[in-house]
């Protein structure tokens, strides 16, 4: 199918691995001109040339941190007029929730909830002119059901979810789109992390618990970064301008619910 975003210009927020990557990955083969983010340049060199020889796209490096003034300013430089903008930003590490202080809540809303809503506010407006613009917020499953020490995470989440509820109607009749990709289990660095943790705190084999996980899942199995990817680059596509204000569940099942 296509898209009929050729051409158009993304911001992907921390796109260096994992689901970002994928997000970025999928733009490209759309024909997309990518922005690729990581806090490092290295990480950011290494993608830029993957994606490019991959694709053929025109992509575009920036190493920053998109939780920074400084880091956001960076992205907007590179891009200053963007089409479509993918939010995503790494998650507070899993702490029980006594263990939290001011100042790690303090930044584990700034990470998931503050920094998206502000890159919102300096690309919605833009967009709305130009009468085309898609937003996809990368958020977790976890804004649906809770997850072990990831109080944090979840709960900044919930409120950008919360929070762009409002903000949505307002650009909808631009063609201008806001809506979130839900994560469920998804093969990551940050998942297979989990499980090596796990493991350590457990005794356990991390194939065990690996074998354990998948079998919860009715899909059987992880989700993989491609097939998410493809599913945020359709989101942003001429096709999905009559979707918005959605939370897209990517969770092979796993969320048990009727609506």
């Amino acid at each position: 199918m296509d898209l009929g975003i050729s051409g158009r210009k993304a911001i992907v927020c921390a796109s260096s691995e994992g689901l970002g990557k994928g997000c970025a990955m999928a733009l490209a083969q759309a024909g997309c001109e990518v922005i690729v983010n990581a806090r490092t340049q290295a990480n950011v060199e290494a993608t830029v040339a993957e994606i490019a020889a991959a694709t053929g796209a025109k992509v575009t490096g920036v190493a920053a941190d998109v939780g920074t003034a400084e880091g956001q300013k960076a992205l907007l430089d590179a891009c200053p007029s963007p089409d479509i903008l993918v939010n995503n930003n790494g998650g507070p590490p899993r702490r029980a929730y006594s263990e939290l202080d001011r100042n790690a809540m303090i930044d584990g809303v700034v990470q998931n909830m503050i920094t998206p809503i502000e890159l919102i506010q300096s690309v919605a407006d833009g967009m709305a002119e130009r009468q085309f613009g898609r937003i996809v917020n990368i958020t977790s499953l976890s804004v649906l059901m809770p997850i072990e020490g990831l109080d944090l995470s979840s709960g900044a989440r919930a409120g950008l979810t919360a929070f762009l509820a409002g903000v949505r109607p307002l650009y909808a009749g631009s063609n201008v789109t806001i809506n979130n990709l839900l994560p469920g289990k998804m093969d990551t660095k940050r998942l297979n992390g989990g499980f090596a943790a796990a493991s350590k705190a457990s005794g356990r084999p991390v194939e065990d618990i690996i074998a354990d996980q998948k079998a919860e899942i009715p899909a059987k199995r992880f989700g993989t970064a491609e097939e998410f990817g493809n599913t945020c680059a359709f989101l942003c596509s001429q096709h999905a301008g009559y979707i918005t204000g959605q939370n897209i569940l990517m969770d092979g099942g796993l969320f048990p619910h009727s609506f």
